[in-house]
């Protein structure tokens, strides 16, 4: 028998119900209402979603100060007079404040659309068709979760009582540290670690894996630590991250490396070691739907255990990426509208990553550990932009192109570029993936110079070379 609360509650169906209105969640809303459906939006708030509070936008703002003032501490090599570059990290987070209060606001009023139905409380699942939110119970025909992701909560012994930054945390840091200790070696730590770095604060990288960008090949990763080493960024790899204690000369992190144990000393800690999908409180065991390893189980439907059920973004942790996040989004709402239509997937033969640093990082498709892995055979080339006209222009030579190739086509399969721009320059590769394009079809487009962009051709006429011996 339902209780007095129970039966008081008001109940609402809705054709399609996405909880969550980031990027993920906002692209699966808008593409459900454009195709006529009932859409309901329940997000529990603070509106905009991660990558506009917590992650791209944000970052990408304090980055650029950190840019401009690397920059100007080269002037002297540019024929300038030297200048002296004093950092205002509260007037930076200023800045980047009023940015992501833009970008939020434009998508506050997105999701305040009155064709959607907006729900700011949190959902909670009491079975596989209805949810609570507030005093509602709502049902629908389909569900989407596109609830996001958080900072991995990683057990450390002693992290927790030294205390530490996360990259949702430091964003709001107005007092610059004399010293930094970044764990992790991914994009986030990387990023957030040069950021410190040219701002001037110590930094110490501690890296678990072998190489940084330890899911990319090797030698990006080795090309990436030579440039922050030049900058005077302490990068250590290939570490166990043993225990933190906090003594009077700052917060220690102990490790093992090459067998022997060692402790690294700094002011502040940043644990960057991955998010973790944010589905607490959801009650997915009530709506039925399989978690494996606190992620929500998908196919390349976005369909959950559930039919009607769909997760989306960072949530189900397949490629929490923005872009391909609202592919996710998009794809999904599609299936939950078109019931009787075969059902749209993701095709991840394009998935990019770009990884913000200086120099920038960027991939799209295979690399050579996948090719290796899966025994698919490739041709690969790379050159080094030292060697390229324009990037000595710039002074930006670190770093290269590399191109995988299948034989005996040429049909590009992947890419890596680090370097100036890559994350500009790989749009190029993208767009020739995208139509299954060749080496011979990059040597044949002209490609105006002097420019960075041209420095794709010379690996492009290395692998035609090869194909015609």
């Amino acid at each position: 028998m339902e209780s007095q609360s129970q039966v008081s509650m008001r109940k609402t169906h809705h054709d399609v119900i996405v909880i969550g209105g980031g990027s993920a969640g906002y692209a699966a809303a808008r593409t459900a209402r454009d195709v006529g459906a009932d859409v309901a939006i329940v997000d529990q708030g603070p509106l905009g979603g991660l990558c506009i509070l917590r992650g791209c936008m944000p970052t990408k703002a304090i980055l650029r100060s950190a840019e401009v003032a690397a920059l100007i501490r080269r002037a002297k090599e540019f024929g300038l007079s030297p200048l002296s570059v004093q950092a205002d990290l509260s007037a930076i987070v200023d800045r980047k404040d009023r940015l992501v209060r833009e970008f939020a606001d434009y998508r506050i009023q997105q999701l305040r659309d009155p064709r959607f139905t907006l729900y700011q409380s949190r959902a909670v699942f009491r079975s596989p068709r209805e949810i609570t939110v507030g005093d509602s119970v709502l049902s629908a025909g389909s569900f989407i979760l596109a609830t996001g992701s958080r900072p991995s909560e990683v057990p450390i012994p002693g992290l927790a009582q030294a205390g530490y930054f996360t990259s949702d945390t430091i964003l709001d840091l107005r007092i610059q540290p004399g010293s930094l200790i970044v764990l992790g070696g991914g994009a986030v730590a990387l990023e957030l670690g040069q950021f410190f770095a040219r701002l001037g604060t110590r930094v110490t990288i501690l890296q678990r894996g072998r190489t940084l960008l330890s899911e990319m090949d090797e030698d990006v990763g080795r090309a990436l630590e030579a440039s922050l080493l030049d900058e005077g960024i302490e990068v250590v790899t290939d570490v166990e991250l043993l225990r933190v204690t906090h003594e009077a000369t700052g917060k220690r992190v102990w490790v093992v490396k090459d067998g022997r144990e060692r402790s690294y000393v700094g002011q502040e800690i940043l644990q960057a070691l991955g998010r973790q999908p944010n589905i607490e409180g959801l009650h997915l065991d009530l709506a039925e739907v399989t978690v494996d390893g606190g992620r929500i189980v998908v196919d390349g439907a976005m369909r959950t255990s559930q039919a009607h059920i769909y997760a989306v973004g960072d949530v189900n942790d397949v490629t929490p990426i923005v872009h391909l996040a609202i592919q996710q989004g998009e794809i999904a709402a599609y299936n939950a509208t078109h019931p009787g239509s075969p059902a749209k997937e993701l095709d991840h033969r394009l998935d990019a990553e770009i990884v913000f640093t200086d120099p920038q990082v960027a991939v799209v498709g295979l690399n050579e550990a996948v090719c290796r892995t899966d025994g698919i055979p490739s041709l690969t080339a790379s050159y080094p932009f030292a060697d390229h006209g324009k990037a000595l222009c710039l002074g930006a030579t670190y770093g290269f192109v590399k191109l995988l190739c299948a034989p005996p086509t040429g049909e590009l399969l992947g890419a890596q570029i680090v370097g100036p721009e890559a994350g500009e320059l790989i749009h190029e590769l993208i767009a020739v993936m995208y139509y299954h394009g060749t080496a011979a079809d990059l040597l044949r487009m002209p490609h105006y110079h002097p420019t960075l962009a041209e420095i794709v051709t010379y690996p492009a006429e290395s692998i035609v070379e090869r194909l015609g011996a």
